[in-house]
């Protein structure tokens, strides 16, 4: 789907780009460059990306934290604009889950500052 959004954008005058977890399935290098090669669109577009990967997320400008909130039988949705610390302390969690570790932490910084 990235590579076929990459080649038509341009044909469709698309401004904007969503993508929903175009990275299930892959890992490591290929994540990686799917983060690259969003980043790199993003230069011209604006890009909307959903990822549980750190090699994609690590390439964003921005971040932002959904969350799904229930109250008497209704569902309710938030976004929050995530400071760098909180940023970094989502990749963390995506690199080691619930429980982040100092290790973790560390990290996560190396990934987003390189």
């Amino acid at each position: 789907m990235l590579a076929i959004k990459t080649i038509t954008m341009n044909q469709n005058q698309m401004n904007t780009l969503v993508f929903d977890e175009i990275d299930t399935g892959v890992s490591g290098k290929v994540a990686d460059a799917i983060g690259l090669k969003m980043h790199s669109i993003s230069l011209n577009n604006q890009v909307l990306c959903i990822t549980h990967l750190p090699q994609v997320a690590i390439h964003a400008d921005h971040h932002y934290a959904i969350k799904k909130l229930s109250h008497d039988e209704e569902t309710y949705s938030t976004l929050a604009v995530l400071s760098e610390d909180e940023r970094i302390e989502e990749i963390a969690k995506m690199l080691s889950g619930d429980v982040v570790t100092a290790e973790a932490i560390d990290n996560a910084k190396r990934l987003l500052h390189g």
